[in-house]
């Protein structure tokens, strides 16, 4: 009798191990393609799955929720100009991929970029400048780097749409000029965002931003280009990790924080508007804190030998096993760019578990992240039709 128990007990665990071992090879392997079932597509620019992700943002950019103020938090209003400055970037890229969809997307490209520069939007950075507003102080040395953001929308707003607006154009200019004649001045290639605080990824939209007006004017930015790009090179990488250094001294160039993946795949966007090596440079960076499990890619956010914030933080967003959320999703845009589509399917794979998209209709939105989670994944999505010659 106790035989013929154990015997049975035996069997049932056997049937269970089994099962247990069926579910995880179906988990195993049908999961990392469920996630990246989109990934081809988004890798070859697929015209449908773009322009659904599209409709969300026009109609994004089109609703109240657009125009709603920053509010206090410095870190919210940073955010809210990122919105804004991401949906014109992402919607420009496909106007230069698709030329023939340029009529329907175009003014929202404007629309975008304006809402970026408004004055509402940037009053986190008049507030850390203590009431000093960034256009009201072109004149002066102080950097202002967070409006570099709002200038590369507008740059690019300008190069697709033929109804961008004088007056707004005229704004655009100054404020170039203004961020020219500052990186030029700089022995470190760094301009400060905030009093006292430099960070080499917002300087790098700087440099995408002076980049996209000459496009625009044929200016001849060329120099202050060349010499933003040295400067990268030889002060603001870190040359053990190929990362750039998160934050800096604008004068001295003494590092502030370690290097870090999250700055490094945002920096490795902007250059590419800029310098297209340096862009390279700073990809091969990123792409080397990849760590794949199970198909699923991504980032993390310090180099062998470096620890910062174990939970993450603005830059990082929430940092889980030594992997960064922001990283992962940054890195989309230079392994697209640059043709390494392994990579770029490893950290879709993840952007899809996570981000949980959806068509609703002829639109796509991503669950998770809001409409910045969206603005954000459409232009790091279509990166590559932006890259500098």
């Amino acid at each position: 009798m106790l035989a013929r128990l154990a015997d049975t007990r035996a069997r049932r665990w056997g049937v269970r191990i089994v099962a247990l071992g069926c579910a995880l090879a179906v988990v195993r392997l049908f999961l990392p393609w469920w996630c990246g079932h989109d990934a081809g597509a988004w890798f070859r620019g697929d015209p449908e799955i773009q322009h659904q992700l599209a409709a969300e943002l026009v109609a994004f950019e089109a609703s109240d929720e657009a125009h709603r103020a920053s509010g206090d938090n410095r870190f919210a209003g940073e955010w809210a100009l990122v919105t804004h400055q991401m949906v014109a970037l992402g919607l420009a890229q496909l106007c230069l991929a698709h030329p023939t969809w340029k009529p329907e997307l175009a003014p929202t490209v404007t629309t975008a970029a304006a809402n970026s520069f408004r004055l509402e939007m940037r009053d986190f950075g008049t507030r850390a400048w203590k009431g000093e507003d960034a256009m009201a102080s072109l004149p002066s040395d102080h950097g202002h780097a967070y409006l570099a953001y709002a200038a590369l929308a507008l740059g690019m707003a300008r190069l697709v749409d033929p109804a961008f607006p004088p007056e707004l154009a005229r704004q655009h200019d100054a404020l170039i000029a203004a961020y020219e004649r500052r990186l030029l001045a700089s022995e470190t290639g760094l301009i400060e965002t905030y009093p006292g605080e430099a960070y080499p990824t917002d300087v790098a939209a700087v440099a995408a931003a002076i980049a996209v007006h000459g496009r625009v004017t044929h200016a001849p930015h060329e120099p202050v280009l060349r010499q933003w790009a040295d400067r990268v090179r030889a002060r603001q990488i870190d040359p053990s990790s190929g990362l750039v250094i998160q934050r800096m001294d604008a004068t001295t160039g003494a590092p502030h924080d370690a290097p870090r993946a999250s700055g490094t795949g945002l920096a490795a966007y902007f250059a590419g508007f800029a310098d297209r090596s340096v862009a390279e440079l700073l990809a091969g960076g990123v792409l080397r804190q990849l760590a794949v499990r199970f198909g699923f890619g991504a980032i993390r956010e310090y180099a062998d030998g470096y620890q910062g914030e174990i939970k993450g933080d603005i830059d990082s967003g929430p940092v889980v096993l030594g992997v960064s959320v922001s990283a992962t999703g940054f890195a989309l845009a230079p392994a697209r760019a640059f043709g390494h589509e392994d990579a770029f399917v490893e950290l879709y794979r993840t952007t899809d578990l996570f981000g949980l998209p959806f068509e609703d209709g002829d639109r796509r939105r991503f669950a998770i992240g809001g409409p910045i989670g969206n603005a954000l994944l459409m232009a790091l999505l279509t990166s590559g039709p932006e890259l500098a010659p």
